[in-house]
């Protein structure tokens, strides 16, 4: 198993939720690790160019036992000109269930923020899953809480209690990522969860990463988040773990 794919937890059924690199991380695992499955219970934007091959099917069982091109991609239908529509979460669930390597999943969406809470119908987790991995940018760090960098602000105040338009601190980023309401809701009973803190570019990223790290560790239940990996997937680079 490959440094990225250790650290995360990722070599079964694992979702990746929250903002600021959900796909980046899935396809670098995808690059990472052998016989890797990339899929979503949510739309996903095209991703052709990061696996051997996606295949459209409502039937993916049958497509995942008969090929031998990994990482791939499985998806149920071309919804619009840039992107697929997920599966169900148990559709996922089989998939996983067939299947002798990692299953990456894109479990929520984000409308291409750097931070967010999950709104009332997400995220779409399978009952199944090995790991989920909740993901903030700690670029937004030191910036308001508005929806110019994040996705339901006002779901992330009412988690992290604070009001909107106030500066995000790594307290705010650490709370909503260790809250049930937050980063770990819809974690599954015995599944564990690995947040990752992504965009940590430079010493002053890593510092800040390192206080969203800690915060996440003094809030989270310790019995389901282990670790906390800080991260620059744009080149598949962990920075550190904090435990």
């Amino acid at each position: 198993m490959s440094d990225l794919a250790a650290a995360l937890d990722a070599d079964g059924l694992t979702c990746f939720v929250g903002a600021g690199g959900k796909k980046t991380t899935m396809y670098a695992l995808a690059a990472a690790t052998d016989r890797a499955v990339v899929t979503a219970t949510v739309r996903i934007p095209i991703f052709d160019p990061h696996v051997a091959r996606v295949a459209v099917t409502e039937d993916p069982i049958s497509t995942l036992v008969t090929t031998d091109a990994f990482p791939l991609g499985l998806v149920p239908e071309q919804e619009f000109e840039d992107r697929y529509r997920g599966y169900e979460p148990d559709t996922v669930a089989e998939i996983a269930a067939a299947h002798d390597g990692p299953t990456l999943v894109k479990a929520d969406g984000a409308r291409m923020r750097d931070f967010k809470a999950p709104g009332e119908n997400e995220p779409r987790i399978p009952e199944t899953a090995d790991t989920v991995v909740p993901i903030a940018s700690a670029h937004v760090v030191g910036e308001p809480l508005d929806e110019a960098l994040v996705h339901r602000p006002e779901r992330v105040a009412a988690v992290a209690g604070v009001d909107v338009g106030d500066e995000i601190t790594p307290e705010t980023v650490g709370r909503v990522l260790a809250s049930p309401d937050g980063g770990l809701r819809g974690v599954p009973p015995g599944a564990t969860a690995i947040p990752l803190v992504n965009k940590v570019d430079d010493e002053d990223d890593l510092a800040v990463a390192r206080e969203i790290a800690d915060a996440v560790l003094d809030h989270a239940d310790r019995s389901v988040v282990p670790r906390v990996v800080l991260a620059r997937m744009a080149d598949a680079q962990i920075r550190e773990l904090r435990e």
